[in-house]
């Protein structure tokens, strides 16, 4: 079998024509002889999912994207972590376990401040705005690592969305009256004009560094600069809905290219 086949399994690729979309299967029982051995000896293997990337990398393949997104997938301590070590730029951020968390926290934060459930959440749920005591207690009984970070006063931000080692879209998500989120899934609204190119030059850099090749960075512009809260592996496309341009389209064209 030729080692320059390349193959999906996530949807994302389903428009590309030089690969081989297999789909996933959770259980590799599920793909016939052929297909397993398609997967093993491929060239690389697109959207893998979270069930198969380390797997698949460990076994050496060549994965999109890369380990190091994977990595970071729906875990904002280990992002913050890299930011931290990177030196990126980041809102003050400290983690609190164990006994009397809320007196250290209150030791070290002013009201307000953001409280974040740490993994497993996206699209602005578990983002609290901590304005009080109670609030505080309420987030504490949901979570065991407290992950606190300083409010900036903001009303938007800049979504980046890199992919290989290009920004291929860049748009303001901009915080409705009723929600101190910007995320889109909580009534944000999305603007194109204006985006500063000191926001798109650092979730490059980030991207670069940290060997991240399919995000969806989020930056803000703060009286301090410019600062990087995230970035989201998996990311809504409504951007591109709103930019006129297909999502889907733009990576097969990629794939179909050789750029990722």
């Amino acid at each position: 079998m030729s080692s320059r086949i390349r193959v999906s399994l996530g949807r994302q690729l389903s428009l590309a024509k030089t690969v081989v979309h297999l789909g996933l299967r959770c259980n590799w029982e599920e793909y016939t002889p052929e297909e397993r051995a398609m997967i093993m000896d491929a060239r690389k293997v697109y959207f893998p999912t979270l069930f198969y990337a380390h797997v698949l990398s460990g076994a050496g393949r060549a994965i999109f994207p890369s380990l190091a997104s994977y990595n970071l997938l729906g875990d904002k301590i280990r992002q913050t972590c890299l930011f931290k070590m990177l030196g990126v730029p980041h809102p003050r951020t400290m983690f609190f376990w164990g006994r009397n968390r809320a007196e250290k926290i209150l030791s070290t934060f002013d009201f307000p401040f953001v409280a974040k459930i740490p993994r497993e959440s996206s699209r602005g749920q578990g983002v609290f705005l901590i304005t009080g005591r109670a609030g505080l207690d309420e987030y504490l009984a949901r979570t065991g690592v407290a992950y606190i970070q300083e409010y900036l006063p903001i009303d938007r931000d800049i979504r980046v969305v890199v992919i290989g080692q290009r920004p291929v879209l860049a748009y303001w998500k901009i915080a409705s009256a009723r929600d101190f989120r910007t995320n889109v899934a909580r009534g944000s609204s999305i603007g194109f004009k204006g985006v500063p190119g000191q926001a798109i030059d650092m979730a490059v850099s980030l991207a670069s560094r940290a060997g991240i090749d399919h995000a969806g960075i989020d930056v803000c512009m703060s009286e301090r600069g410019p600062m990087v809260f995230e970035a989201n592996i998996h990311f809504g496309t409504e951007g591109f809905d709103q930019a006129g341009l297909s999502y889907k389209k733009l990576i097969a064209g990629m794939a179909d290219s050789g750029e990722i």
